[in-house]
């Protein structure tokens, strides 16, 4: 079996809730195989982000560079190109980033690529086995893919249990004098924040979430009344926002806000891949929804058929006479 690789993504000195659920990853392809984490960037913050997945990781690649010091897609895949064995099997998150690092960097070491697994099978041989969504999740794909030439697969974040064992107690390698040359032909120029409007979701405990299912913009309040009764915040998948029937600054996903409540309930909400990636830090997820075959309902804690329109007065009335 090939070395398995992990890239690590990492924002203000902290790592991505799927750095340890890529150790998961890895353990289902090799359970016994080292797998090394790479951590790229530039100044302070990217020592505090190695040592802390050091824990996990069986080695973990430190690189740092004023060329690594935002993420930047054709950068890290030059990096990557320059270091990793022609047979590698490199792990990396399916978000914004993962989704440009990925396809190209498979492309660069002539590897098999496979995009958007939410589960894997295992290992027969020189095929790798994994699980992933068609048709908005409401299909799963049983995919096998030749790894003998290596892999590049991007796993879909909050999919996976994260691993926290924290049995590896790794070492930290600087590895900054092997970078190579970096330059490219795009250029960073600005992070742009997501706008903030009158409520904060990313700092709510627990977050009333409506997606299609509520209807209509006056049924919206049906959701609040739940929200105001449990001290929660109402919060929304992509269509409520391009209804205009909510803010941007309440939409959940990797085209609206990243959250990590506690408590998320998803009401009327199908569960396409694109919102549950704004979900991080694993809360307790409650599904309501009239459709059983809802891909919500697999990454649930708790799953209620229901139609919300009927089923959260009822709530609300509930827990008020409590």
């Amino acid at each position: 079996m090939a070395d398995i690789y992990a890239y690590i993504t990492h924002k203000d000195g902290v790592a991505e809730d799927s750095a340890l659920e890529l150790v998961t990853a890895a353990k289902k392809i090799d359970a016994g195989a080292p797998v090394i984490a790479i951590v790229t960037g530039s100044g302070g913050e990217i020592n505090s982000v190695a040592d802390a997945v050091a824990a996990s990781y069986s080695r973990v690649l430190k690189f740092d560079h004023e060329a690594l010091a935002y993420p930047n897609a054709e950068v890290v895949r030059k990096l990557l190109v320059n270091i990793l064995p022609a047979d590698a099997i490199v792990l990396i998150a399916n978000d914004t980033f993962g989704m440009d690092l990925g396809p190209g960097l498979s492309i660069k070491l002539d590897s098999t690529f496979v995009a958007d697994v939410v589960d894997i099978e295992g290992v027969d041989g020189n095929l790798l086995k994994v699980v992933r969504q068609e048709y908005s999740g409401m299909v799963s794909t049983h995919v096998t893919a030749d790894i003998s030439s290596g892999a590049v697969v991007n796993l879909r974040p909050g999919a996976l249990a994260p691993d926290e064992s924290q049995s590896a107690a790794g070492a930290v390698e600087d590895r900054s004098a092997d970078v190579g040359d970096l330059t490219v032909k795009r250029t960073f120029l600005e992070v742009v924040e997501a706008e903030v409007g009158d409520v904060d979701i990313t700092k709510s405990d627990v977050l009333i979430s409506v997606g299609r299912g509520i209807e209509d913009e006056e049924n919206i309040e049906i959701a609040q009344e739940l929200a105001d009764a449990m001290g929660a915040v109402v919060s929304c998948s992509r269509p409520i926002v391009d209804a205009k029937w909510l803010e941007k600054s309440r939409q959940v996903g990797t085209s609206g806000q990243t959250v990590k409540p506690k408590v998320y309930m998803a009401c009327g909400i199908s569960g396409s891949f694109q919102h549950m990636g704004g979900i991080k830090g694993a809360p307790f997820i409650v599904a309501i929804n009239k459709n059983v075959k809802a891909p919500i309902f697999q990454m649930a804690d708790v799953g209620i058929e229901a139609d919300i329109l009927e089923f959260l007065p009822e709530l609300t009335e509930a827990i008020n006479k409590s």
